[in-house]
């Protein structure tokens, strides 16, 4: 067996929960023979140490012959997943249906064809229900090969129906098919380029939706036609800087669960993606009251604990908890505050509890940074940005590598690092135009830093005000904003011409906002 398909069986028998692992010794003992047993001690073995070599398992498993070691890897990795689906099928909607086909596919084989199609006509029932059109598609064609091979003394209509059905579903599946490639392609270009840098790139994009969007009524739509759509305009009108229209789809996203109360339960992963989006459009729209409401249902969420979620639906909902607690202190400035839950963080990121990718840990590092930047610990800023730079391939996310090295530049000039911050200067500029992430912001960051490390550190108050009064100008332009969303640099700036904490500049900021009783964001 490869050493991925090794790599495979070990992640997947630490992913297990006790409770899987207990339902999977009673269910490997109850079908297994002697021989068979092999994969159980195998299993034993391996949930009992990490990644162990080939030579390593022949050891202590002298019943296992070398020729059979790979067949008995592979099996035992079958039988793992047999039974999680045996475990878990009545949790998921899908599953328990094509469980019921698979049923009636049992009775049809045994010649039962009356009661074969009284299963999936109950199977059909619940699948309108969830309106799973190619689950529904699927039935439709057993139904449909079944009166065509027997007499089932159905009505005599039944054939003209089932051709009427599905030649529908088949038009249904064809427009959610469009609608779901429209958000996949444009959650694809979201990933792989962000923002829109130019009004040529915004046409671009708004081009190529028009193109590719079909021609409907919203309100004749299909649930998962309308959730990808609203997907769609969300990830649009992120991408074009229309932060206001990006809050009105994301709100739409969700409100579609309230409409589809019955839809959630087998849709967590995109409610929990969509309440994430509306709380990243009221952080970037400053909608405060909104935001803390969303984040109560955020936080909320299966409090009750009806709904038993999958390790996935429970990974995203930490991680998005995470993102938006730290977001709501960007937004208040009360930094302090917040450093004192990230040994928290910190833990999940280092026992890897929920498998998040190095992107995942990428973004928490330059946000966990900047939060100790905002309470003014600039050596355990430049610890988490170090885990950054530092990284072997830093082609990985420029966009961050890019600005983790501004505001490290900023940390050492706060510490009167002055001939590191010479040195580094050089370097960072080297790196920014190898990758082509030099922009306004950086240039006029890069220009002042440049002549404050050869002036006396009085002098330095004056170049605070030019620079301050040249990003403003650049903020104007709304392709430039972006770097602003990475570093608050402009109150970085203010703090240092009053002489006064960063946090309590942006705290200050918050509540003006707050007494201004903002009005609501229209769409």
């Amino acid at each position: 067996m490869s050493k991925q398909r090794k790599s495979h069986l070990s992640d997947l028998i630490r992913s297990l929960s006790r409770a899987e692992k207990r339902h999977f010794r009673i269910y490997a003992l109850r079908h297994a023979s002697s021989h068979e047993a092999l994969f159980l001690k195998l299993f034993d073995f391996l949930d009992r140490r990490k990644e162990p070599e080939d030579r390593t398992i022949l050891a202590g498993i002298p019943e296992i012959k070398p020729a059979q070691l790979s067949n008995i890897k592979a099996h035992l990795y079958k039988q793992i997943l047999t039974s999680l689906r045996l475990l878990h099928t009545n949790q998921n909607p899908e599953m328990e249906l094509r469980e019921q086909i698979d049923f009636a596919h049992v009775l049809y084989a045994k010649g039962f064809y009356r009661e074969s199609l009284q299963l999936l006509n109950k199977a059909k029932s619940r699948a309108r229900e969830l309106q799973l059109s190619t689950l529904l598609l699927d039935i439709t064609a057993f139904e449909k090969h079944i009166e065509s091979q027997h007499i089932t003394r159905s009505i005599s209509t039944r054939a003209d129906d089932l051709v009427d059905e599905s030649a529908a579903l088949v038009h249904t599946i064809m427009r959610e098919e469009k609608f779901s490639n429209l958000a996949l392609q444009l959650y694809g270009l979201h990933l792989k380029y962000g923002f829109a840098r130019s009004q040529r790139e915004v046409q671009e994009l708004k081009t190529l939706f028009l193109d590719m969007v079909p021609d409907h009524d919203e309100d004749k739509l299909t649930f998962y036609e309308r959730l990808y759509l609203y997907q769609s305009y969300t990830w649009l009108h992120y991408m074009t800087h229309e932060f206001t229209r990006l809050y009105r789809y994301a709100n739409k996203w969700v409100g579609l669960f309230d409409e589809y109360p019955h839809m959630l339960p087998s849709n967590i992963p995109l409610y929990l993606k969509g309440l994430h989006n509306l709380l990243f459009a009221q952080f970037l729209t400053l909608q405060h009251t909104r935001f803390h409401q969303t984040l109560d249902r955020l936080n909320r969420f299966n409090a009750d604990g009806k709904l038993r979620l999958t390790q996935n639906e429970t990974s995203l909902l930490v991680l998005f908890r995470y993102i938006h607690r730290i977001n709501l202190h960007y937004l208040e400035g009360n930094f302090t505050e917040g450093v004192k839950w990230i040994p928290e963080l910190e833990q999940t990121l280092e026992e890897h509890t929920f498998r998040w990718d190095y992107h995942r840990e990428l973004v928490f590092y330059y946000r966990i940074a900047c939060m100790y930047f905002g309470s003014g610990d600039n050596e355990t800023t430049i610890e988490y940005l170090n885990r950054i730079i530092n990284r072997v391939d830093p082609n990985f996310r420029s966009d961050i590598q890019s600005f983790a090295r501004i505001l490290n530049l900023i940390a050492h000039f706060e510490l009167g690092n002055d001939l590191l911050l010479r040195n580094q200067i050089k370097s960072v500029y080297r790196f920014l135009s190898k990758m082509e992430e030099m922009n306004e912001v950086h240039k006029a960051v890069f220009d002042s830093l440049r002549r404050m490390s050869k002036i006396e550190r009085g002098a330095v108050r004056e170049e605070f005000i030019l620079l301050l009064e040249r990003l403003r100008s650049i903020e104007k332009n709304v392709f430039e904003r972006r770097s602003f969303l990475y570093l608050d640099i402009i109150s970085w700036l203010e703090s240092k011409i009053r002489d006064q904490p960063v946090e309590e500049v942006i705290r200050e900021k918050y509540l003006q906002r707050g007494s201004a009783r903002q009005e609501p964001v229209s769409g």
